[in-house]
């Protein structure tokens, strides 16, 4: 795979604003047949991304992590912190509620091999792609690079 992620993504993708309802966001990501946004800020910058599993909370709900109870106290047996944010996720109603921030990001000069291998130590599907100026230029996610892999074996 010599190619780099500029030959491969998606150039000026469909983006969201932290204010972007998430009823607008399910029926673009529905319509689209899309698997996530990237969320920019007023100026165009990549504040975070919005994907398929950032939404999956509206439908699963949160669960109360396990407690128990000691002279009328209760102790938590696991970060009741985590349960909060969960539950604020699982309640939004903006993007901004919702959405994952500090997004790993990749540069459109970047070989395709390194920003698959990002991918997977990540475990993400997708990749924002900046310009020097922190803009948003285009996305790449493992399908693009599965079809990179496909076209390959074609040959």
């Amino acid at each position: 795979m010599p190619k780099t992620v500029a030959d491969v993504m998606t150039r000026d993708p469909i983006t969201v604003t932290p204010e972007t309802p998430l009823t607008d966001v399910i029926r673009t990501i529905s319509d689209r047949k899309i698997s996530g946004l990237p969320v920019v800020d007023n100026t165009g910058k990549l504040v975070g991304v919005i994907s398929e599993t950032d939404l999956m909370w509206r439908e699963t709900g949160v669960k109360q992590p396990p407690y128990i109870m000691l002279l009328d106290s209760v102790i938590y047996l696991e970060n009741p912190g985590q349960y909060e944010r969960d539950l604020h996720k699982a309640l939004g109603q903006t993007v901004k509620e919702v959405m994952s921030q500090k997004p790993i990001t990749v540069t459109p000069e970047k070989s395709l091999r390194e920003a698959a291998q990002l991918m997977h130590d990540h475990k993400i599907h997708r990749l924002p792609v900046l310009d020097a100026k922190g803009q948003v230029v285009g996305i790449l996610t493992r399908g693009d690079v599965i079809r990179v892999m496909a076209a390959e074996q074609d040959g």
